[in-house]
């Protein structure tokens, strides 16, 4: 048995870092839709202004992740995540305290910074970072962990926001990260030590690149792209599923049916965690990709059946699910674990800066070129990411005279 199979997933730091990424993504995304509506009166603001803060707030906290994932290579995950815990208990206290409108977008676009420095970016750069040899399977039990983030927390959130102001419900929410997640870092910290992706602590602890490095840079572009494009198709629709599925003839059953989208998500993960060990990672990024717009043609096709808004709603979900594992898995099959938390944030800052737009740019088709083109659209955009991503493939089997010529910028 080689070192590499014997070796086992860091389970306590999996299951540690699980609870945080629930709390993470919980108090710091999925919470807002909840308390949206009661920003909105308290600000004096219409609903699409509040959610258009939300929106550049998430582009000015993508532009940020590159620069952090320099800092999680320099000085590792576990401090950064140990930072982003008292950044976002700050932030989410100065949202409920702010007097009025620009202190309280400051605020916010605080607390989507700090959700890259906890979130799944930084925690899959831990997991490389303490053991890469089993990095790929980590991060896929860690994703099982977190799919149930908004199971939990939508519900939580409406319960506490049925007893309290949207204020108090962010300041209970900032104590959590504050008594949690922070200290849960720090112990993480700890235990990984110093140790950054882009240190040498010996050639068994790391994960060579399976590219050639002539192929390296367009293999990243392409690979950026397709993630990038694939985020976009997710964040539109995962916002609109519900008036999407109305506008399409499924009235009040679109609610229902959009609930199947979060244990889809979670059955995904669980699937590949059983089954998808023996696949490489390209495989799963194309898979994944491929789902989206086939879930998105489903549902033009079958428009209105119930039945087929279920299979709309369950292939998105899969899609959805295994797209969050490939984002962290594929960039260090390809590229190593070397130098993986500084590109990490350059593919976070570009998937962020273009899944932000998503919601409003669907929303603006929609009302302008109607549902049933605005998805056509979207399925395309899908579509592309596919292409991106088999891309690839080629590179990976890239003849020594091919390397040469594009080393040198020769067509």
């Amino acid at each position: 048995m080689t070192p590499v199979a014997s070796e086992r997933p860091p389970i306590a730091a999996i299951l540690a870092l699980g609870l945080t990424q629930i709390i993470g993504y919980g108090t710091l995304y999925y919470s807002f839709s909840i308390l949206a509506l009661d920003m909105a009166r308290g600000l004096d603001w219409s609903a699409e202004w509040i959610f258009g803060a939300l929106s550049a707030a998430l582009l000015i906290g993508g532009l940020a992740a590159p620069a952090m994932g320099k800092w999680i290579d320099r000085f590792g995950a576990g401090r950064v995540m140990t930072l982003g815990s008292a950044i976002a208990a700050i932030a989410l206290a100065g949202c409920a305290f702010a007097p009025g409108k620009v202190a309280f977008v400051i605020a916010l676009i605080a607390v989507e910074t700090a959700s890259n420095l906890v979130q799944y970016g930084a925690a899959f750069a831990l997991l490389v970072q303490i053991r890469p040899q089993v990095a790929q399977r980590s991060i896929t039990y860690l994703t099982l962990i977190g799919g149930f983030a908004s199971t939990i927390f939508w519900p939580i959130t409406a319960a506490l926001h049925a007893h309290f102001s949207w204020q108090s419900v962010y300041l209970i929410f900032a104590t959590i990260n504050l008594l949690v997640c922070l200290p849960i870092h720090t112990w993480l910290a700890r235990s990984a030590g110093h140790r950054g992706t882009g240190e040498k602590s010996g050639a068994t602890r790391r994960i060579e690149p399976s590219l050639p490095a002539a192929a390296r840079t367009p293999a990243f572009i392409l690979m950026v792209t397709g993630f990038a494009l694939e985020s976009f198709v997710n964040a539109a629709l995962l916002v609109h599923m519900v008036p999407v599925m109305s506008a399409l003839g499924l009235g009040a059953m679109a609610v229902m049916v959009g609930t199947l989208f979060g244990p889809s998500q979670v059955m995904s993960r669980f699937i590949n965690m059983v089954f998808g060990g023996s696949l490489p990672q390209l495989m799963l990024a194309v898979i994944s990709a491929v789902l989206l717009p086939a879930a998105l043609v489903i549902l033009l096709l079958t428009a209105p059946s119930v039945p087929g808004a279920v299979v709309f709603a369950v292939v998105f979900g899969l899609g959805s699910g295994l797209s969050s594992i490939v984002q962290g898995t594929l960039t260090l099959a390809l590229f190593g674990s070397e130098g993986y938390g500084q590109r990490q944030g350059k593919v976070m800052s570009a998937r962020l800066a273009v899944s932000s737009t998503a919601p409003f740019a669907l929303a603006f088709l929609m009302g302008n070129i109607g549902v049933s083109w605005s998805l056509s659209i979207t399925a395309g955009l899908g579509a592309a990411a596919v292409a991106a991503l088999l891309a690839i493939r080629p590179l990976m089997r890239m003849p020594v005279a091919a390397q040469t010529a594009l080393a040198r910028g020769e067509p």
